[in-house]
């Protein structure tokens, strides 16, 4: 775990939210990025990820942030996902005193995901690096920023990625095996199965060395593709790592599924901790649904992401979330 902030900032009722194009030599165009943080005082005020499925949440807009230096928390999202449908997670943290800096990864976000480019684990690491190249060159952010005390925080496909920044190496070839004994292909392998891609032999990417050691802790949230880590790769991570699963044994995927009923990921590694929540599934990350959403989804015969386990309050499951990870890095 990371120390403790000294001492408390004040900051306003809302956290700040801003926006920036983020310029990396891996990709053609610009990352879009976003960051949200303790404010200083108000703007105006928008919500951040409301859509018609979705409900957002409130930020002040381009606010000057609050005098301190806060801990950094770089966030990844999942695949088909973006960096605002997490603001329910980094409004609340930025409320606790942390900078979250987020990016939506080429290839792999909504309106803009291909099971191909999905794969190119090393590619959407790099996207991060690039994120936090750019804050901590830019004194307006980097003055408020500690440096010592900037973690990663990823979601499925993101879990993946920040375990790959921890150091984490992927076998290009060793998710063949893992696709084809999957029971329920729709809760794993089905996105690229579909568009045949061979599993077995993915990219070259897929398996590249993506650690930054600028990042000190990481946090790995139901992380996919853990079947294909490296076990050499495995003893070198040094630095904490928590693996937070979302649901028992019932309902809990069994792709993403890190304890000794899956890859055992957390036994394997020399200073990891495992956290399960439940009642949940993988769907109860995602932001809170509004009235009508599910239907809606039913109709356009899309995957029930609104959908939780019986005896699941996913206001509940986000807070627990939100906890875990304010105790993990100490806000």
């Amino acid at each position: 775990m990371i120390a403790p902030l000294p001492g408390a900032a004040q900051t306003a009722d809302l956290p700040g939210y801003d926006r920036l194009d983020v310029q990396a030599a891996h990709r053609a165009r610009p990352i879009a990025a976003s960051i949200w943080y303790p404010a200083a005082g108000p703007t105006f005020v928008a919500p951040v990820g409301d859509n018609a499925l979705f409900e957002g949440r409130p930020a002040y807009m381009g606010a000057a942030m609050a005098e301190g230096k806060f801990p950094l928390i770089l966030l990844s999202h999942g695949s088909g996902g973006n960096m605002d449908g997490a603001a329910w997670l980094s409004a609340e943290l930025a409320q606790r005193g942390a900078v979250v800096l987020a990016v939506n990864h080429q290839g792999s976000t909504s309106g803009d995901s291909s099971p191909r480019r999905t794969l190119y684990l090393g590619t959407r690491a790099a996207d991060l690096s690039a994120a936090l190249d750019q804050v901590m060159n830019n004194p307006e952010f980097s003055a408020h920023i500690d440096p010592d005390r900037i973690t990663s925080v990823g979601f499925s496909l993101g879990g993946t990625t920040v375990l790959g920044l921890a150091g984490m190496r992927f076998d290009p070839k060793g998710m063949g095996n893992a696709c084809k004994e999957s029971e329920d292909p729709v809760r794993g392998c089905n996105f690229y199965q579909n568009a045949k891609v061979n599993m077995a032999d993915l990219p070259e990417d897929f398996g590249a060395d993506a650690r930054d050691t600028r990042i000190g802790a990481t946090i790995a949230i139901d992380p996919g593709f853990t079947q294909a880590a490296r076990e050499d790769s495995l003893s070198l991570i040094s630095d904490p790592v928590l693996l937070i699963n979302l649901g028992a044994a019932d309902t809990l995927w069994n792709m993403v599924d890190v304890g000794p009923n899956g890859t055992d990921l957390a036994a394997r590694l020399p200073n990891a901790t495992r956290n399960v929540i439940a009642p949940a599934d993988h769907y109860g990350f995602l932001m809170n649904c509004k009235p009508g959403a599910a239907e809606i989804l039913a109709e356009e015969n899309d995957d029930p992401i609104c959908d939780d386990p019986q005896g699941a309050d996913r206001k509940q499951i986000h807070q627990q979330i939100i906890d875990q990870i304010a105790d993990f890095v100490n806000l």
